[in-house]
């Protein structure tokens, strides 16, 4: 961590699985934390915002070091039904677009913003080693996260703006969610071949990394996901071994599909993107879990 860390920060998402533990940890260390809020304030440390289409005060972001854009509505739940992905689209575009348009009207005074992303940038990429350098690829996440990093960029040219491409979290909460149970119950296997590249991060590394990227003064895209190469299997049998369980029941891609959609299938469960955390491994960042069994077994307890 650099030597003079941010001073207050502004959060919006910051009741999410990523926001809430990038909250404790900023305050942990003293750093003062406004919180972007759809309810009524629960005290000073809130301001509502999102009602109607009021516009934000830009003296709400005044004299904050950086604006943590988290919001956006889960991806983890099925079906996609048309007005579901129009949900998703408009959770994530909307509260950049307004974050982006208070940080531009304070022109030389505009804090950083350090809007969230997402790997499904880069689609279904076999066989292709993926770095922030990298084209943005094919598909609905692709797409939607086209459009919110370009709502970010229209914070101006006056604004740092860094576009965190977040793979799915190792935690109980984000991308194990759904196979607890499954691997619980002893009927977990590979999800079709299985061989499929999956980028993961552990909640830890994701809370160190967006706060790397606002104190080390990091712009454009950043790749927040482990360093090293991880299939769909290899993290189905680290859950496994970590919970004493099989892990042999193959679950086909038809039946996937079936039950959840063509599109959530292609971009969540059989997409295969090897994307790699270069910006953060340039600019000095130390992951805490180097490999996805590390991750499990960080967010898992053993037997359990």
């Amino acid at each position: 961590m650099p030597e003079t860390p941010a001073r207050r920060v502004v959060i919006s998402g910051a009741s999410g699985l990523i926001g809430s533990a990038l909250v404790e940890a900023l305050t942990a260390d003293g750093v003062a934390v406004t919180s972007l809020v759809r309810h009524e304030p629960r005290g000073p440390h809130e301001v509502q915002w999102l009602q109607d289409a009021a516009p934000l005060d830009p003296d709400v972001l005044a004299g904050a070091d950086a604006v943590v854009c988290l919001n956006g509505a889960s991806i983890g739940r099925f079906p996609w039904t048309p007005s579901y992905k129009s949900t998703l689209l408009w959770s994530r575009i909307t509260p950049t677009r307004t974050l982006a348009t208070a940080i531009r009207a304070l022109g030389d005074d505009a804090p950083a913003l350090i809007n969230a992303s997402a790997t499904g940038f880069y689609g279904s990429r076999p066989g292709e080693r993926l770095t922030e350098d990298s084209a943005r690829g094919e598909g609905f996440l692709a797409d939607i996260c086209g459009e919110w990093e370009t709502a970010a960029r229209t914070a101006g040219d006056r604004a740092r703006v860094a576009l965190l491409r977040t793979a799915p979290i190792v935690h109980p909460e984000g991308v194990l969610k759904p196979f607890l149970l499954l691997t619980k119950l002893g009927v977990s296997g590979p999800i079709g071949r299985g061989t499929q590249v999956w980028p993961w991060i552990t909640l830890d590394d994701e809370v160190r990394a967006i706060r790397h990227v606002i104190d080390a003064d990091i712009a454009g895209p950043v790749n927040l996901t482990g360093p090293t190469r991880a299939t769909a299997n290899d993290l189905g049998f680290a859950l496994a071994r970590r919970m004493n369980r099989p892990y042999i029941l193959r679950a086909p891609v038809w039946g996937m599909k079936l039950a959840l959609g063509r599109d959530a299938t292609d971009a969540i469960l059989i997409s295969d993107a090897d994307v790699r955390p270069t910006v953060l491994e340039d600019s000095g960042f130390d992951f805490l879990h180097e490999t996805v069994e590390d991750a499990v077994a960080s967010a898992v307890p053993a037997h359990s």
